[in-house]
């Protein structure tokens, strides 16, 4: 399967952020991930509409939108008319989450189930058949530049086998502590698309970054 990369704008500069995004729209990248906390789920508040109406204007690769709110179903719609591609909800907030899939995609945006670093994978077994994606936290989500949780290497076997058997066609996505030095063992281990975000924008040339990391993906297409 191929190996995709999402840069996480969450750490851009946004003093600057559409030279940012415009160094991500010419280089390798595969999506521009976006973070959305509320500061009520996560402990952080990041953006929100008005920053994903100015991705929508400039952006040309797919907003890979992951959503750390509660009651996510009051604002699917509205990401979705503005341009995103994937939208992830955390299996958490979610109480009624195989409605929230439908509504996701009757909205013609793929749809996709995030865990965090405590919840074990196999709660996902009866949903996984109906996701294009799930995303597991490799950190414990609400700040960026944290260190990667090493366990979840082991999730990742155990989900990239609930997904063979359930639905191959499903994507793997790990976010969290992502970076150049383990891009390679997340590869390898099953992980289809890295979130990465301190290690391209703020670790020298953003499209020297990417392409290294494309570089690594690509021993494992």
């Amino acid at each position: 399967m191929k190996k995709y990369l999402a840069p996480s704008i969450l750490a851009a500069n946004f003093g600057n952020l559409a030279e940012d995004i415009n160094e991500v729209n010419n280089s390798e990248a595969d999506f521009i991930h976006v973070d959305v906390m509320d500061g009520c789920f996560v402990p952080n508040i990041s953006f929100g509409f008005p920053v994903m109406e100015l991705l929508q204007k400039i952006a040309n690769k797919p907003l890979d939108v992951h959503l750390m709110i509660v009651e996510p179903e009051k604002f699917v719609i509205e990401f979705a008319r503005l341009g995103a591609h994937f939208i992830t909800v955390h299996y958490e907030t979610c109480p009624h989450l195989h409605r929230l899939i439908e509504l996701i995609k009757s909205n013609g945006v793929k749809a996709g189930v995030t865990v965090n670093p405590h919840t074990p994978v196999q709660v996902l077994e009866e949903i996984i058949p109906y996701v294009d994606m799930t995303l597991i936290m490799s950190v414990n989500p609400g700040f960026g530049g944290q260190k990667f949780i090493p366990t979840t290497l082991d999730k990742v076997a155990k989900l990239k086998a609930m997904r063979d058997q359930l639905n191959p066609g499903m994507l793997i996505e790990i976010d969290g502590g992502v970076s150049l030095q383990n891009a390679d063992q997340l590869y390898a281990a099953g992980v289809d698309v890295l979130v990465a975000g301190s290690s391209v924008f703020q670790n020298g040339s953003i499209a020297n970054n990417i392409k290294q990391f494309k570089e690594a993906g690509n021993k494992f297409a």
